[in-house]
Parts: C-alpha cells; structure tokens; sequence
C-alpha cells in the first residue's frame, strides 16, 4: 500500500493536498461529463465528483489544518456535563465521582396496563419456558 508522507504544516499558508491519480482524475472527469446529463440529474454525480480523489474516509478530520472527531467528542462530552450540573441534572462533586446514599422503593410487578402483555407471554405455548424457547 503506497503511503504519502505526512504534509509539513506551516502557520502561513494550508496544508499541502496529495496529488490526485491518473486513475480518480479520470473518474472525476466522467463524473462530472455524466452529471450534465438530464437524464442522470437525480443522482447529482458533479455535485460528489470531488469525493472520489479523497485520500480517505468522508468524517476524517485532519489533524494539521482543522479538528479530530475525539476532540470533537471530547468537546461535546464536556459541554453536556457542564449543561447538566448547570441545570441541575447533576450534583456537582469535588473528585466528580456521584454517589447515591439513598433508595426509594416504587414499587414491585409490572405497571397497569403491562400485566396482560406478559401473562400472555408466559402462557402461550410459542413462548413458554417449558418449551425452551
């Protein structure tokens, strides 16, 4: 598998793209004689034409010029925990470990309305665990 070297990033100018092949500027240029076709105007061939030189997957984010998808999660992890302390979803803690120190019994069985559902799960023959099934 040929491999290109990691671009050097300087702050003045962006990062250098690899070349494109023979092969996908080829498939680009067909995509986009096809795409002028009214026949093929549903599938908007010109409009993805350019993915098809992209050395890689769609969602990766480079990490000399823009942002990492885990720091994009990091960054929105956080922010959801900050949300929740602030609307008081969360107790704020010191070492950020939650602990529960009471229980509150709400009852036992299913709720109304959820009992014949599972009666007739237990009974039926098609589901009974004498069947093993």
């Amino acid at each position: 598998m040929h491999r290109h070297p990691r671009p050097a990033h300087h702050p003045d100018r962006p990062p250098r793209r690899p070349p494109i092949r023979g092969h996908a500027r080829r498939l680009i240029a067909e995509s986009l004689r096809l795409g002028k076709l009214p026949e093929l105007d549903n599938l908007r061939l010109g409009a993805w034409a350019h993915m098809l030189g992209f050395h890689g997957h769609f969602s990766t984010k480079s990490r000399t010029y823009s942002t990492t998808l885990g720091q994009l999660r990091a960054a929105r992890a956080d922010y959801q925990h900050q949300h929740a302390l602030a609307c008081g979803y969360l107790p704020a803690t010191a070492d950020g470990v939650l602990v529960v120190g009471t229980w509150h019994f709400s009852g036992s069985g299913h709720a109304r309305g959820d009992w014949l559902p599972a009666v007739i799960a237990v009974t039926s023959p098609t589901t009974s665990p004498a069947n093993g099934r």
